[in-house]
């Protein structure tokens, strides 16, 4: 008889997010149906349970990464606001993200002909392959090609090669510390294409602004045009996660999509993105907005 699975951030039947440097003073909890599967890999601690009302839940090192019902508003933002923004993206390259969500969006692209996935930690690959399926379809699209290795050191290898880049990253702790740094937005500006577009995980506004103010400049210093756009989202910190999009084209306006499809073909196409939102998305309330745009 196989030993019933136990973890360290579940008790009584309920799974705590705490983190005193991330979210000091606050935490997120679920009620947790049954842990479906634990594990140390080489740079993580990975857990995957079901819960009683987000199905199942990827958590990395006690923080929750995915969740079945409510995935779908991080995974079509943090793809669709860079290729909305590409006028005719081929080349797609995913930095992490290896649950494949991500890579789902990406392909939906009719002009997408290759999305390239690069995620350090095969155990996240293998792990949402079993238990976040309709995540994970996107590691197995004829267009992708996924890779297991360092991102900084992926990117290392190409110079003018792709024309849109996603940085589907963890918090910056870790393995993705680096992933929050200037030299990383170098390597990328140097990867991707004359016109290319990049969006990177980018926090939220109520517990990380000053985090947020510090990537907004890294990412100005290398990028002619680099803004902060958001999504709703219930189960990540404060129910609010963000994104820097940035553009090779000084003269781009990132929170306008350069491509729009109609309205019929966004309802079949996504659940939460569409151009309305795409803009809205870059709206910041007044207090936010001062921080982040003041000189």
């Amino acid at each position: 008889m196989s030993e019933e699975l136990t973890h360290y951030t579940i008790k009584d039947g309920w799974f705590r997010e705490v983190s005193d440097e991330l979210w000091p003073g606050q935490a997120m909890t679920l009620r947790v149906n049954k842990i479906l599967h634990v594990e140390k890999s080489k740079y993580q601690d990975v857990l995957v349970f079901e819960s009683s009302n987000y199905g199942n839940v990827l958590v990395l090192d006690g923080v929750i990464q995915a969740t079945e019902r409510d995935e779908f508003a991080y995974q079509e933002m943090i793809a669709h606001l860079a290729l909305f923004n590409h006028p005719n993206p081929k080349k797609v390259l995913v930095i992490g993200g290896g649950d494949g969500g991500v890579l789902r969006e990406v392909v939906k692209h009719e002009s997408v002909e290759e999305a390239v996935l690069c995620d350090i930690d095969e155990a996240v690959i293998r792990v949402s392959s079993k238990y976040l399926p309709t995540m994970a379809v996107g590691l197995n699209h004829p267009k992708s090609k996924v890779h297991v290795e360092d991102g900084f050191k992926f990117l290392a290898q190409y110079k003018n090669t792709f024309d849109v880049i996603i940085t589907d990253s963890s918090d910056p702790e870790g393995p993705a510390e680096s992933l929050f740094q200037k030299p990383y937005f170098e390597l990328l500006n140097e990867a991707l294409t004359e016109n290319g577009v990049i969006t990177t995980q980018a926090e939220n506004i109520w517990l990380h602004i000053a985090l947020i103010k510090d990537l907004k400049k890294a990412c100005s210093e290398v990028f002619p045009v680099a803004e902060y756009a958001y999504t709703t989202i219930p189960t990540y910190p404060s129910g609010q996660i963000g994104f820097m999009v940035c553009s090779k084209d000084k003269n781009r306006k990132v929170n306008t999509p350069l491509r729009v499809l109609d309205s019929e073909k966004e309802k079949e196409l996504f659940k939460y993105y569409n151009a309305e939102i795409h803009k809205a998305s870059f709206v910041l309330p007044t207090w936010a907005n001062g921080i982040l745009n003041s000189e």
